[in-house]
């Protein structure tokens, strides 16, 4: 339940309040030094891996405190250890919310996909301000709750997608506004990933537990998921290529990458979805797929209608594996395609011209029909005031915004809040469920297998349901272990 009187509400109006007697003006500390009312209580959950830099960029270099560290391995998460050696150290954020609850101003949310939805809602359910890494949450109805919810309990959210505060993507908008590539009826985008082992058999055996890390939290690691024994291809990172808890590479990289073209196009609910994903041999040359993983590449086509902003429909066109699109005839044979490298990228093809970017709206270029290529000036001119921090400030306009208040000037002008970045991964996670059905197979009357969920899939985005095939429907939400809920 969302708290009354908290001290997150002090801090916003302290200058009012009879408490502005206790608090030091920061004329009378000096320029420079942060006064300590201005200072937020942070947590987080997740302290290894890249939540170590997320709460350390949130930290902002003293700005704020750190209060607590939430991580099922504290072997993984030393450096945040080291970095913050008075913060309270758990290993259920439950048991954190239910002692420190009221003195947690924000958390930052670090843990594999599987943990994201579930732990986002118990701390917006205690008031408390939520920066959740890509992609928000690991299926399409958790996503859509968390959207919900921080409107509900007025917190401010963020997702890690720290592109989308790259002025890059600024620089786009205005591009595209300007008319200079005509209205967009194609998206190509592309990434290398996997980097950590996907399609392949699912583990078995019984390894021994990392010394860090003991029995009980495993089963913390496990969470909500179905339980499967420890296994080091799951833990530690290994966890993406597995539907259990990750969301392969799409549900990776997808949020970097789809988002210049949702931004600049303003797109919403896609309308269809179909797929192909790449084949594996594992004994027999016979091929498999094995529905418990993610594929080793895949081929995923979104369709987005007709808008305000975009008069043509859009079919946008999703591979990973190290698959890439080819040059359009306005891009020279030797110019990358998206980033230097063309590892990934985006291409977005319009009537006039074509835009491009690479990974988190880097290296923005318009090639024109008539010969022209623009890139972006080195003056530009940003709205971003904290764009040369770490991660282009992302971490730390989220806590100015949490300073400021829910509805504030600076909340209204974050760059990725969960009314922006809910809608965004649910188009991710759009093909992840194509993926899913297309992983599926059922036996018929003769013990034969049936691929029934190899099709263009419809879909009702307002009701989050597949119009066209029920089966596939169960992969828009999960089931959750005893003992762990969403709500």
């Amino acid at each position: 339940m969302k708290k009354d009187n908290s001290r997150r509400s002090f801090i916003k109006s302290s200058a009012l309040a009879a408490g502005a007697f206790f608090i030091v003006p920061r004329h009378v500390l000096g320029k420079g030094y942060t006064a300590p009312s201005d200072k937020l209580n942070l947590a987080a959950i997740g302290a290894g891996g890249k939540g170590t830099s997320d709460i350390f960029n949130a930290y902002n270099n003293g700005a704020n405190n750190v209060v607590a560290l939430c991580d099922v391995d504290f072997g993984q998460a030393a450096k945040s250890v080291e970095r913050f050696p008075n913060a309270k150290r758990y290993s259920d954020f439950r048991k954190m919310f239910e002692e420190m609850g009221k003195s947690i101003d924000g958390v930052t949310i670090s843990a594999p996909d599987h943990i994201h939805g579930i732990a986002a809602m118990a701390a917006m359910q205690n008031g408390i301000h939520v920066y959740v890494q890509k992609p928000l949450s690991h299926n399409i109805y958790e996503t859509r709750m968390l959207t919900e919810a921080a409107r509900k309990y007025k917190v401010v959210s963020q997702m890690g997608n720290q592109g989308a505060s790259n002025p890059g993507q600024q620089q786009m908008i205005e591009w595209f506004n300007k008319g200079l590539i005509g209205d967009v009826d194609t998206v190509y985008v592309w990434t290398n990933r996997p980097v950590w082992p996907q399609g392949i058999p699912v583990p078995s055996g019984n390894p021994a537990l990392p010394e860090t890390m003991s029995k009980e939290n495993w089963d913390l690691f496990i969470g909500p998921a179905d339980y499967v024994d420890y296994h080091p291809l799951y833990h530690p990172f290994k966890w993406r290529g597995w539907w259990n808890f990750g969301t392969g590479a799409l549900g990776d990289m997808g949020c970097h990458l789809i988002d210049p073209p949702f931004r600049v196009l303003e797109l919403g609910y896609p309308t269809e979805v179909e797929c192909s994903v790449g084949q594996i041999f594992i004994k027999d040359w016979t091929p498999e797929y094995i529905p418990e993983g993610c594929p080793p590449s895949s081929h995923v086509q979104v369709t987005f209608p007709a808008s305000k902003k975009n008069k043509k429909s859009i079919k946008m066109i999703w591979t990973d594996g190290g698959i890439r699109p080819f040059h359009p005839d306005l891009i020279p044979a030797d110019d990358p395609i998206g980033e230097a490298g063309s590892a990934n990228g985006v291409m977005m093809i319009g009537s006039k011209g074509i835009m491009t970017c690479g990974t988190y709206g880097l290296e923005p270029k318009v090639y024109k029909k008539n010969g022209e290529v623009l890139t972006m000036p080195k003056d530009y001119k940003t709205s971003n005031k904290n764009e040369l921090l770490p991660e282009y400030g992302h971490h730390v306009s989220w806590t100015d915004a949490i300073k400021a208040g829910f509805g504030s000037k600076e909340h209204r002008a974050l760059t990725s809040s969960f009314d922006y970045s809910g809608p965004l991964t649910e188009t991710v996670l759009m093909g992840n469920l194509a993926i899913r059905s297309y992983q599926m197979a059922k036996k018929n009357e003769k013990g034969q297998l049936n691929f029934d969920g190899r099709k263009k899939l419809l879909w009702d985005g307002k009701n989050m349901k597949i119009t066209n095939y029920d089966d596939a429907n169960q992969f828009v939400a999960r089931n959750y272990r005893d003992g762990w809920k969403l709500i």
